[in-house]
């Protein structure tokens, strides 16, 4: 692998790694939303994850479709 695919490919992984970073606050907030004492309204702080996930889903849509390795 040459440097040019290492660093796609850490760009892809780190969005990756958001992506399930953010995932998981989701399940967290469905399955046990009272053990979340900061966010009173479960439903705002879910929307808040799933535009974080969309935000890195694009990033690795856009390093496949225009930096394909």
């Amino acid at each position: 692998m040459n440097l040019r695919e290492a660093m796609i490919r850490a760009a892809y992984d780190h969005a990756k790694a958001h992506v399930e970073k953010h995932k998981m606050n989701v399940e967290i907030y469905l399955t046990n939303p009272v053990g979340v004492g900061e966010h009173s309204d479960v439903m705002d702080a879910i929307e808040t994850e799933l535009e974080e996930m969309a935000k890195y889903e694009d990033h690795m849509d856009i390093l496949n479709k225009y930096f394909p390795i």
